[in-house]
């Protein structure tokens, strides 16, 4: 399976919009720039909406036979584990192993020390070309990596092996998620990661690191953007050279859990795949959402009356809604307008508040994250939210391809 230099996770939360984005990548090809689409949808995503993996292959299926798409596509078992992976293997062809909560575990001694003496070969001073400085390497350094993530790579070893056996085949991509963590990795870390990922016999097509700074759910990057241009850079050095040490698959590239919308790290992020000719996995998965509630807002009377009404719920619900994800938000509740003032706005009020314009002074990026959320709320609504989306469907779908393009392929991918 050929998952290209570039490739895109398009979350569709509630199967409605597959053409909508697939329309976008349509145009991007149209560019000449060939971007594979994956449609991503996690454990607990189905679980908030009553879906099942099955409908995300329904939904792909269906839009690239209307749409006519030529190109590969892809369905993303989206952070899974032992623990809820089997209920996306008939249907996925795109696997995320998230084992990020195994980092930090211990692993067996042996098996660290084994892995320190499989890697002395790399102890002194490393010149990686592309890195922004030598990699200093010892004993003790492999050693801590070692402690801190060789369990990880090992439980990555055990879930890409019991897909490939329930699967009974090894015809699907990898990725391996290491980015819902505290810690950035840093180079020399990476570089091991890899190595003990080789080693597990995990063939990852892309990898998920840490970044620093916040990726905050649908807004903006909130860090140091030179850092992260840097950690960029050096992670895509240690890629390469990660390649061609350890076997692993040539096309390995960089995958960005982005949380969708970092629009102020599309420019570093394009100069430095364009400075080693690399190719990247980016995840912009909860806006369409978003994109839905624009277009039923600015449908007009039942539509911005869901809108309005999703928003008061929210609002009613607010630490029930923030609570999981409370690590990639930043919400300000006083920055919040009462309900009692949005239940006034019209539809381009209300769209002016929600969408990421950030020129735009009614642009409110704190309802923003809390519509973000707020997928729930509609899912509740059940049939009446999916008739809305029905009924107003051709008001929708410019919004989702036009956020799509306009705002992420266009700038990440296109531009000159």
């Amino acid at each position: 399976m050929e998952l290209g230099r570039y490739s895109i996770g398009i979350g569709d939360r509630f199967a409605h919009q597959g053409r909508a984005q697939l329309a976008a990548l349509v145009r991007a090809a149209e560019q000449g720039v060939a971007i594979t689409p994956v449609w991503n949808k996690s454990h607990r995503e189905h679980k908030i909406i009553g879906s099942s993996p099955a409908s995300v292959r329904a939904e792909a299926d269906a839009a690239v036979r209307e749409i006519g798409w030529q190109g590969p596509y892809f369905v993303d078992a989206d952070h899974i584990h032992l623990g809820n992976v089997d209920a996306f293997i008939a249907s996925s062809d795109f696997f995320t192993l998230d084992v990020a909560e195994a980092i930090g575990q211990a692993a067996e001694p042996e098996h660290i020390e084994t892995f320190v003496a499989a890697m002395k070969a790399f102890m002194g001073t490393l010149h990686i070309e592309g890195l922004a400085e030598p990699l200093p390497v010892t004993e003790d350094s492999i050693r801590t990596v070692a402690r801190r993530f060789l369990a990880a790579a090992e439980q990555a070893g055990r879930i890409y092996r019991h897909i490939a056996e329930h699967k009974g085949s090894e015809d699907f991509i990898t990725e391996v998620s290491m980015d819902e963590t505290d810690t950035p990795q840093n180079p020399g870390e990476l570089l091991f990661i890899l190595a003990a990922l080789a080693r597990e016999g995990v063939p990852a097509r892309t990898i998920a690191p840490k970044f620093t700074g916040r990726f905050n759910k649908g807004v903006d990057y909130d860090g140091d953007v030179t850092r992260f241009s840097r950690e960029f850079n050096d992670d895509l050095a240690i890629i390469r050279f990660a390649v061609a040490q350890f076997n692993l698959p040539a096309d390995l590239k960089l995958s960005v859990h982005s949380g969708s919308d970092k629009f102020s790290l599309y420019g570093p992020i394009r100069s430095a795949l364009t400075r080693h000719q690399a190719g990247v996995h980016l995840k912009t998965a909860g806006t369409t959402w978003l994109e839905e509630l624009i277009g039923l807002a600015l449908a007009g009377g039942d539509g911005v009356q869901i809108a309005r009404e999703i928003y008061r719920r929210a609002l009613g619900r607010y630490e029930e809604l923030c609570a999981p994800y409370a690590t990639v938000i930043d919400i300000d509740a006083d920055r919040l307008p009462p309900a009692d003032q949005v239940d006034r706005w019209d539809g381009p009020t209300f769209a002016a508040a929600l969408r990421h314009d950030p020129a735009c002074a009614s642009f409110n990026p704190h309802l923003r994250q809390l519509l973000h959320l707020s997928y729930k709320i509609a899912a509740e609504m059940g049939a009446p939210f999916l008739a809305a989306l029905d009924k107003h469907a051709d008001a929708i779908a410019p919004h989702v391809t036009e956020n799509l393009y306009d705002r992420h392929i266009r700038p990440l991918f296109l531009a000159s």
